[in-house]
């Protein structure tokens, strides 16, 4: 995903805040207002895909199971059991599996997406009478957040000669823009979630998770604690996002910088990656995936490229420089290859997780930048086409493509 700098010319893109232990409840304390995010809810086009899709009942049905919650444990146990139930439902439907709901094409991520942000809606304003505390209303909402991200529901069999293959997608963004948008990574994640990719060197199996583009969810170490556990069981990851027009890039350079474009929530952050450790932060992290095979290779219709370039302030200057070919030693980062948004902050924080953990020469990952998903022409105000369904399915279809020649030459 791109920096969101209009020089470039190119849209850019894009998560969870930690576990929370709740506090002890001594009293009530009164509901938020749901977030800039949750609001656009109301708004026809999320409605007419929810409807479209049947993911219409998801928040009904969580709603329901609140109000007969009669203790914060059964309150607990409805979020976790209704959150996993919707990322269930989002990937059997990409798959093929169980009723389409509607019309609307199981491809699309978009259900997913606004049908959580109707559930972190209804539990954010909730106020059962019990009393919820904000400790406890932060830990439903993570609760919420996780297992309706797919990011508890990493699952790898047992056994030899299977190779193991983690993926990252993201929630669409930029809805201020455009409130019809959907992400191409995130649909690619639905759709590959649990199958196997036949290789040359035998089966390899999809995991995948979503992530949301939020600053305030990586500040607070979602993309660390959901990847640390898979990292060294794993044979190849990467994290995959929205990136230019018309055409794919392999990143090679992740940059240790914030450029503070808006979020989902319209808010924007601005200055180094904050990750555990600063002391020991590089400025500058790089992929192990195999870009020159990658890009050799006939994916898909859409070309793919090896990305070098990148924004640096060299070593004792003041300003920025564009380097088309990498980094330079001493400098400082001001954006990788992916830009300086959040889809560059999941690269770098996933980059410098797999060298923490001492995995650099041996476990191939980086990211993935899709072409931006494009409704026909002259398309401004219909939720989808028959053309920006196509797009949909052939970037998938790459992506899978990619993921294939990357296992086999790892």
């Amino acid at each position: 995903m791109n920096s969101i700098r209009v020089r470039l010319g190119v849209l850019g893109l894009a998560l969870l805040t930690g576990f929370t232990t709740p506090t002890a409840a001594s009293a009530a304390q009164a509901a938020p207002s749901p977030t800039v995010e949750e609001q656009r809810l109301g708004r026809a086009a999320p409605q007419e895909i929810l409807r479209r899709s049947g993911f219409d009942t998801a928040a009904p049905r969580l709603a329901r199971a609140l109000q007969g919650a009669r203790s914060y444990g059964e309150a607990r146990r409805a979020v976790t059991r209704e959150g996993a139930r919707l990322w269930q439902r989002a990937v059997d439907r990409a798959q093929g599996r169980g009723p389409d709901g509607g019309d609307l094409s199981r491809d699309d991520d978009r259900p997913l997406y606004w049908a959580r942000l109707g559930m972190t809606r209804d539990v954010r304003t909730w106020e059962p009478e019990f009393g919820l505390t904000d400790g406890q209303r932060a830990a439903l909402l993570d609760e919420l957040e996780r297992t309706s991200r797919g990011q508890d529901a990493i699952r790898y069999p047992h056994g030899k000669g299977l190779k193991r293959i983690l993926l990252t997608g993201f929630d669409p963004f930029t809805l201020d823009r455009d409130i019809r948008i959907s992400n191409p990574s995130g649909a690619t994640a639905l759709a590959l979630d649990g199958t196997v990719i036949e290789t040359a060197d035998g089966p390899a199996r999809v995991e995948t998770a979503v992530f949301p583009v939020r600053w305030q969810d990586f500040t607070e170490g979602t993309v660390e604690r959901a990847l640390r556990p898979y990292l060294p069981k794993v044979d190849l990851f990467t994290t995959v996002s929205q990136g230019r027009v018309g055409r794919f890039d392999i990143e090679r350079t992740n940059g240790a910088w914030r450029g503070g474009f808006g979020d989902n929530d319209n808010i924007g952050r601005a200055g180094t990656v904050p990750v555990s450790d600063p002391a020991s932060q590089p400025q500058w992290t790089t992929t192990t995936l195999p870009y020159a095979a990658i890009t050799a290779a006939q994916t898909g219709r859409f070309p793919v490229y090896d990305n070098t370039s990148v924004t640096e302030i060299p070593a004792g200057g003041t300003e920025s420089v564009v380097r088309p070919d990498g980094p330079t030693p001493g400098s400082t980062a001001r954006a990788g290859g992916g830009g300086d948004y959040l889809s560059n902050e999941i690269a770098y924080r996933a980059t410098l997780l797999r060298d923490r953990l001492g995995l650099h020469g041996t476990l191939p990952g980086g990211h993935v930048h899709t072409p931006v998903l494009q409704f026909a022409a002259g398309n401004t105000t219909e939720v989808t086409d028959p053309e920006f369904v196509r797009n949909r399915l052939d970037i998938i279809a790459q992506v899978r493509a990619i993921l294939k020649v990357a296992a086999e030459t790892s």
